[in-house]
C-alpha cells in the first residue's frame, strides 16, 4: 500500500447525504467496500463508475472470468495497488485461478504460462508501459481470442488502471479481515 491512511476517508452510513445513500444502494445488501464508501464523496461519478465497472465485470465482457482476472491482477500488480490486488486475489480464486497462478501473475510472462495466458500478460505489460499493444502481441492475442475479446482486454486493463490510480492516490485501505500481499507493502 502506498499510503498507510486514507487521504479521503470512506464515508460511514451516518455521514451520508441523500445522494450518497442513493449511489451506495447499488452495493447493498451486505457490507459496502471501502472503495465505494470513498467514491461516494462524488456520488454522480460513483454511479457512472459502477455502470462501466459493471460491464467490465459482467458476462457482456467476452473475456472468460479467469482470463479477465489475469488481466485485472496483472494491472493491479503493475500499478502497485495493494487494495486492487487483494480484492481480486479472492475473485481470481473464485474465477478458476489457482494460488500458484496468482503468484505467477506477479512474475510476468516467463512464469510457465500457456501461450494464450502469456499473451494476456504481455498485453497488460505493454498497455501499462506504453498504452499500446504492439503488433506481435496483437497477432498472438488474435491466435487465441476473438476481436471482441481483445477489445474487452483493453477495456479491462484501462478500467483497472484507472481504479488502481484512484485507490493509490485516495489512500483506500484494505477492508476488514484482508491481508496485504507482502510484495505490495511499502508501495
Amino acid at each position: 500500500m502506498r499510503l498507510t491512511k486514507p487521504r479521503i476517508a470512506p464515508l460511514a452510513d451516518d455521514q451520508l447525504n441523500a445522494e450518497q445513500k442513493e449511489a451506495l444502494e447499488a452495493f447493498r445488501p451486505g457490507p459496502v467496500l471501502n472503495i465505494f464508501r470513498t467514491l461516494a464523496h462524488a456520488p454522480k461519478a460513483l454511479s457512472r463508475f459502477n455502470a462501466w465497472g459493471g460491464y467490465v465485470l459482467s458476462r457482456r465482457n467476452d473475456l472468460p472470468a479467469r482470463e479477465r482476472e489475469i488481466v485485472i491482477l496483472r494491472i493491479g500488480f503493475l500499478c502497485r495497488s495493494g487494495y486492487e490486488f487483494t480484492q481480486h486475489t479472492r475473485i481470481g480464486l473464485q474465477s478458476g485461478l489457482s494460488a500458484e497462478e496468482i503468484e505467477a501473475i506477479k512474475r510476468g510472462t516467463d512464469a510457465g504460462w500457456s501461450a494464450a495466458d502469456a499473451a494476456l500478460i504481455r498485453a497488460c505489460d505493454e498497455l501499462h508501459a506504453d498504452q499500446f499493444v504492439t503488433d506481435p502481441t496483437w497477432t498472438e492475442l488474435r491466435r487465441h481470442f476473438s476481436e471482441k475479446q481483445c477489445m474487452d482486454l483493453v477495456f479491462t486493463a484501462g478500467q483497472y488502471t484507472q481504479v488502481s490510480m484512484m485507490l493509490n492516490t485516495f489512500g483506500v485501505q484494505l477492508d476488514e479481515g484482508q491481508t496485504l500481499d507482502p510484495e505490495l507493502k511499502g508501495y
